[in-house]
């Protein structure tokens, strides 16, 4: 993963979405230990303090949680929390960005709905 610079998402927040994708994909499991402050930062070629405000957003949201001495590991909710995260925040943003748009643009409920099933069936094309 490349983090983006351009100012339009802090890094730290781009460092909690990646391991929120980790635990999504299976690369960490419930219980697993994620990566430590300096393993993230020496990867993304970061400030470790950086990465330490990712983990504590993360751990803050009880994704994650502390063993004393030994890191941060994965909540036996983690997942479900972010499905719930990321649909009802991430998801609800995005498609209420794209229904204004629509009205901008003249484009209707159908021919949106449309457009939505081919992006649909390409992803899962792809897969």
């Amino acid at each position: 993963m490349h983090l983006l610079s351009d100012g339009t998402k802090p890094i730290y927040v781009q460092i909690a979405e990646w391991i929120e994708t980790e635990i999504l994909n299976g690369n960490f499991q419930t219980d697993d230990k994620v990566y430590s402050q300096y393993k993230l930062a020496e990867i993304f070629t970061i400030n470790p303090a950086t990465a330490a405000k990712g983990l504590t957003i993360l751990s803050d949201e009880k994704i994650l949680y502390s063993k004393r001495g030994l890191g941060k590991f994965v909540t036996p909710e983690a997942r479900q929390l972010i499905l719930d995260k990321r649909k009802n925040h991430t998801l609800k943003g995005l498609l209420d960005e794209v229904a204004l748009e629509a009205a901008r643009l003249g484009v209707g409920e159908s021919e949106l709905q449309e457009m939505l099933r081919e992006s649909m069936e390409k992803i899962e094309g792809e897969e």
